[in-house]
Order: C-alpha cells, then structure tokens, then sequence
C-alpha cells in the first residue's frame, strides 16, 4: 500500500483528476484532460495489484468484485478522498482513482451559469445533468444541492455508488446512502424514499428503466429530484429515457416525463488557452413548447427550441462555444472538436 498512498499523494501534489494504476503498466495521472505516463516509477505486478485490492475493498466490495468483475468504491488517505473504480483487463487487476474535493465548490467556482441556481430553489421537479464520463456531472450536482442546503429547510438524501461529496449538515438534514453497503440498489433506496419524508433527491446515476421510472415518479409526486445520464445532449437524453422502456411503456413514461421534467444541463470540460479546463454547456428548461415535443414524440426539434429560447434562459451549446472562444478562453479547433454540430457551429464563428 505503501506504493499507492506515494502515487496518490503526487497525485495530490500535482493537481491531478485521476490516477490510473494496472498489472504490468507503470501508473498514469490526468491533469487537465491529459494523461501523463509515470515512466520512473516500476510497473504494477500481479501481487501489488492483489495486495491494494485486499487493503481497500470491503468484504462486500469484494464479492461484488468477485462476481461481476468490477467494483466501485471510496478510498481515503491523509483526509483526501477518491472515488474508485476496479475492473478486469484481460484478466489484469486495474484501479482508477478520482480525486473529490473536501469542499462543494459553488456555481460560481465552477464558472457555470447562474440560472443554474433556479433549479435547486424548486419545490419540486426532475433535473438531469448529463455529459460523458469525468466531465463534471456530479460536482454540478453536489454545487446545486448544497444551494438547498444552505438556504432552505429541507430533507436530501443523495444515493450514489459510491458516495463521492460529503455534505455537512447547514439548514437541511442530509441522508447519504451508498449503494451495496446502505442499500442494494439504486430503485429499492429511491422507493424507501417515499417512506421516508423526503423532499429532495439525488440519483448518482440512472442505470436502468426501473430507477428511471422511480425517478420520475418521485418528480410527479411532489420530490425535487436530480440525477445524471451519460448523453450528449438534452434530446438525446429524453430519447435515451424513454427507449429504456419496452414499447408499450414508453407512451406513459413519454407522458409523465413531460410533465414532470425541470430542465436538462449538458456540460463537457474544454482545455482552456491558458491551462486548466474551462465548462462549455446547453440548458433545456422545459416549458409548453418543450413538453409538447416530448409528448409528441418531436424530440429531434428540442435542439431549435434551446436555440431560439435564450430569452427564457436556455442556452445553446454551440453558442456557449462561441462565447468561449470570443473570450480567449478555448481555441477555435477545440470549439470544432467538442462541438455536437460543427457545421451549425462554423456558421457562428
């Protein structure tokens, strides 16, 4: 263990998102978007990987491992915390570690919209965060409900596998249940929820059309509920919620999902010019004309919705790009590369 707590601590040191760690390779950090081989440092073998494996899952941990062949944990050292990730790799142990501050950072720190804020001073409704992998979805999340936290009295519980943010208790009381140790999965903890007095929600992830229906019907029935889907853009996540159903499902889910969905943030993280990452993001804040198109199964038009509606708050990816760049803040090529529609966006620019 000696060797992982040296790489997490230089992990720590240089400002690293990640640390990935495998048999027979050397170690790898990613700091600002690029991973970065650890040449000096000797490669993985066989029993170290067995050894951290045994020093850092829990017997539970440990036999999800053993069945499925992947786990997810939370490790900490020297007050750092990281959310990790385990798998096999043609039979190679691997380990990914992500770095989770001790801090909620707030919309501002994050640089991230203020109409971000509207949706956590709701009653109640569905707010999806989405985007691919290691682009910021549950900071997002974490910042939104630590807004609630702090100005309103509330009941949250957040469900996540495995917990990432700690919250510390302001004017909310705070539940965190994780699953696999506090629950064995994200539907049966959502469904305690309605036993349980709670006003606010949050869903780590929506994995199948089970905990999206829960999900939903929380919304309905009065929960202000948040979760994250990895999708690219608010179309395709109504599109990918909905296809999860069998067929003679969807028309009903296509119903309630109208009606109860709040708004739709898709962000990715761009390399800024001068170093770091910077938010580039979309926002579909339902309304009439939205709800409409899902209900009527138009959901390729939501795009031209989010385009021609920045006079309701909604904000259009491509346009978001072009700010960025206009700011010196992204290169052109980068606005190209994370574009969804590049020929929109070349028309822009």
């Amino acid at each position: 263990m000696k060797e992982l707590d040296t790489l997490i601590e230089l992990a720590v040191k240089e400002g690293a998102s990640d640390l990935h760690i495998s048999e027979n390779r050397v170690p790898y950090l990613r700091i600002f978007g690029q991973l970065v081989p650890l040449s000096k440092y000797p490669k993985f073998t066989r029993a170290s990987m067995e050894n951290i494996l045994e020093k850092t899952l829990s017997n539970l941990k440990k036999e999800i491992f053993k069945n499925v062949q992947s786990a997810d944990l939370a490790y900490s050292h020297n007050g750092e915390r990281f959310r990790v990730h385990t798998f096999l790799d043609q039979q190679k142990i691997c380990m990914t570690f992500r770095r989770i501050s001790n801090q909620v950072p707030t919309v501002e720190e994050l640089d991230l919209p203020e109409v971000l804020k509207n949706f956590a001073r709701l009653k109640a409704g569905f707010f999806l965060v989405v985007g691919p992998t290691g682009h910021g979805k549950s900071t997002t999340l974490a910042s939104l409900i630590d807004i609630i936290n702090t100005e309103r009295l509330e009941n949250i519980i957040t469900i996540e596998d495995p917990v990432e943010y700690l919250f510390t208790p302001k004017k909310s009381v705070i539940f965190q249940r994780e699953v696999g140790s506090d629950t064995p999965s994200f539907s049966v903890a959502l469904r305690d929820c309605f036993r349980a007095d709670i006003n606010v929600i949050m869903v780590g992830e929506m994995r199948d059309a089970e905990t999206m229906a829960t999900a939903v019907s929380a919304a309905e029935t009065g929960h202000l509920v948040f979760s994250t889907l990895h999708t690219n853009n608010a179309a395709q996540t109504v599109d990918r919620i909905i296809d999860s159903f069998e067929p003679a499902q969807q028309n009903q889910i296509r119903i309630q999902l109208a009606a109860s969905l709040s708004g739709i943030f898709s962000q990715r993280l761009v390399p800024r010019i001068s170093g770091g990452l910077v938010p580039v993001y979309e926002l579909l804040i339902n309304n009439t004309a939205v709800s409409n198109l899902i209900r009527d199964r138009r959901t390729h038009e939501l795009n031209t919705i989010i385009e021609t509606s920045s006079g309701e708050g909604m904000i259009d990816f491509n346009r978001c790009l072009v700010n960025r760049v206009n700011k010196g803040e992204i290169s052109i090529e980068n606005a190209y590369l994370y574009s969804t529609n590049p020929k929109s966006l070349e028309k822009m620019l």
